[in-house]
């Protein structure tokens, strides 16, 4: 009783302390600063500061705010659980804003104790280039599938505009100009966007860096997204089985779908303190939902293990769910 009282003591007086309160929100966030560098004028431009539940308890966004209206802010996962993730998610309004632009981002955290972290975001836009659409977009793409999209860019003024290079991070993403005119005052460039067929499942949230012969801002991001969706898919992909003590069991569901229908023949767990049965059919099905079991033992610490779950479908037989879960002791809570 008397340790629990000094602990308490102890933890007060540390709070009490902004220093320290500040420090432990700060500290579950991988980066704090974005610069998202040039973009066109109503281009589509964002990034998602994301945040690990590194604690025992609850950690809860009370709110956001930020310095200028340049940029939108939406939270994802309000409430993080222990060992969860959420993120903050900010947009750049790059139709209403131009040049040269910073703000700040507040994020008031009420949940297990008061503290605020600041986020800082800057980006140019250059007025006098634009993206139709304002991103190359692929929506849904079936894997193992090819895909295609076309931007315009247009800048104003210079007739001698010109792209360069296309600079591209991703193996499965290829990018080039397909051809170049003048229109009254701008000169419009058609960029085509491919996305190869080995391209993984999964979201695409890519830049590409347009390279022109501007003096200059002569590098302009051209933001990439879609989605590659597996015949075989399982729901959810990364699966938290929350918090334990030594002894206590913690059952999740996990959905199994494909569009043709299919058996699951074994479910394969990487660590003993995961079990899951394989789902008896009469007949195939195009979904499944799947039990799986997390019994915490040992000492205080955080699991992580994939599942590897076995199907009879041709070509694409195994789906794989990342699993996570903490064990600690009652005294740790």
């Amino acid at each position: 009783m008397l340790r629990h009282i000094l602990q308490s003591v102890i933890l007060s007086a540390l709070l009490g302390s902004s220093c320290f309160a500040q420090d432990w929100a700060r500290k579950m966030f991988n980066d704090v600063e974005h610069d998202f560098g040039t973009i066109a004028r109503g281009a589509k431009a964002e990034h998602e500061f994301v945040f690990t539940n590194r604690y025992v308890d609850e950690v809860r966004v009370a709110g956001v705010r930020a310095s200028c209206g340049c940029t939108s802010l939406d939270v994802k996962n309000q409430t993080v659980a222990t060992y969860d993730n959420g993120a903050i998610v900010s947009r750049i309004n790059s139709s209403s804003f131009l040049g040269q632009r910073r703000a700040t981002i507040t994020v008031t955290f009420d949940k297990p104790h008061w503290a605020q972290v600041q986020l800082n975001v800057k980006v140019y836009v250059q007025s006098d280039v634009v993206f139709e659409p304002a991103a190359a977009v692929f929506g849904s793409v079936a894997q193992s599938q090819p895909a295609e999209t076309v931007v315009s860019v247009s800048r104003r003024g210079r007739p001698d505009w010109k792209i360069v290079d296309i600079k591209n991070a991703n193996p499965h993403l290829a990018a080039k100009v397909l051809d170049s005119r003048r229109e009254g005052d701008r000169t419009k460039v058609r960029v085509k966007v491919s996305l190869a067929d080995s391209a993984p499942a999964g979201r695409i949230n890519e830049y590409l860096m347009l390279v022109t012969n501007d003096r200059g801002a002569n590098q302009i991001a051209m933001a990439v997204e879609g989605e590659v969706v597996s015949e075989l898919s399982a729901s959810p992909g990364v699966l938290f089985l929350g918090v334990a003590v030594p002894g206590e069991k913690v059952t999740r569901n996990v959905v199994v779908r494909a569009k043709t229908p299919f058996r699951v023949l074994s479910i394969e767990p990487e660590c003993d303190c995961l079990t899951a049965t394989a789902p008896a059919a009469a007949e195939p099905r195009t979904f499944y939902v799947i039990p799986v079991t997390f019994t915490a033992s040992g000492e205080s610490r955080k699991v992580d293990a994939t599942i590897h779950i076995k199907t009879d479908l041709a070509g694409l037989t195994t789906v794989d769910v990342a699993a996570s879960a903490a064990v600690i002791h009652r005294q740790d809570r």
